[in-house]
């Protein structure tokens, strides 16, 4: 490993300094797009990309995204914020402006299998995972010094049933409020709704099964035990459900009666770690819209 390499987030591109998303969901009716439009030409806003999406045109939920340049964005970004309550407080809106200089931090959790966090390593270093991985948290020390030799730190943190409850404790305070996402790149540890709450719809896990079949542990023995002819990955956010959070992206193989649990393992390695990057990626890059327990992505 050529431990010569660069740290710390991204860095910002040119264009980045003056761009920002928006994010929306209301209820459904005639006027939204126009409405949003209208506001930022009216403040001086360029749109780049606009996604838009209705459940159900009759009652149903819309949902927008929305990418766009504003000279001196910085300097304006509370003004444009105030100004957009009265419309969203017309038509009922949730919604966000994420600005693009401002990097999503990253906490990536990991347990001894490393394939899903070399994934998320290589991609950012590539420039492909635009964001700042802020730190790696591991209940297991084996990846500390392949991790540190990226320039991010490593938070070696034992989790037995005993200690469960204080390793938790100590997660949080390391986290501190500063990171954007919680990834479990295989953490093979359940979450308790201490660390679940803070970072609802921020917090995603790869689960090594096409849910909702095979929840909870082993399922690749039960894929093998049931001679599933497809196994498969999906990445989701974390809820108090086991493995019942909303899913983000899903992925497949075909596999046959000749493959025994280890080589399940081995094909499903490969689409654990595509699934889970493009699941953060779209997080990061403010394409997801969670609703109740489904996610609108735009992609």
């Amino acid at each position: 490993m050529d431990t010569h390499i660069k740290t710390g987030g991204q860095p910002v591109k040119p264009y980045e300094s003056n761009r920002a998303r928006m994010l929306i969901s209301c209820p459904d009716g005639p006027g939204i797009v126009a409405a949003v439009s209208r506001f930022l030409h009216e403040h001086g806003a360029n749109i780049v990309q606009s996604d838009q999406y209705t459940m159900d045109p009759e009652g149903g939920m819309f949902f927008m995204r929305v990418e766009f340049d504003l000279d001196g964005l910085d300097g304006r970004i509370a003004a444009l914020r105030s100004d957009f309550e009265a419309i969203a407080s017309q038509f009922r809106m949730q919604w966000n402006i994420y600005q693009l200089s401002r990097k999503k931090k990253l906490a990536i959790f990991v347990s001894k299998e490393d394939h899903c966090l070399v994934e998320l390593l290589w991609q950012w270093q590539a420039g492909d995972l635009d964001a700042e991985i802020s730190m790696v948290v591991s209940n297991h020390p084996d990846m500390k010094e392949f991790v540190e030799s990226f320039g991010i730190p490593y938070h070696h943190i034992p989790v037995t049933p005993e200690t469960k409850r204080e390793a938790e404790q100590k997660q949080l305070e390391i986290v501190g409020g500063n990171v954007d996402l919680i990834v479990l790149a295989r953490y093979m540890q359940i979450v308790s709704p201490a660390l679940i709450e803070p970072y609802r719809n921020r917090l995603i896990n790869i689960h090594h099964s096409f849910l909702p079949a095979f929840v909870g542990g082993k399922p690749y023995a039960q894929a093998y035990d049931r001679g599933v002819k497809i196994i498969g990955a999906t990445a989701h956010y974390v809820t108090e459900e086991l493995d019942g959070g909303p899913i983000i992206e899903q992925d497949v193989q075909r596999v046959s009666h000749r493959d025994d649990v280890n080589e399940l393992k081995r094909i499903g390695r490969t689409i654990e770690r595509v699934v889970l990057a493009r699941a953060v990626k779209w997080h990061i890059e403010d394409r997801i819209l969670v609703h109740q327990n489904k996610t609108v992505v735009f992609n």
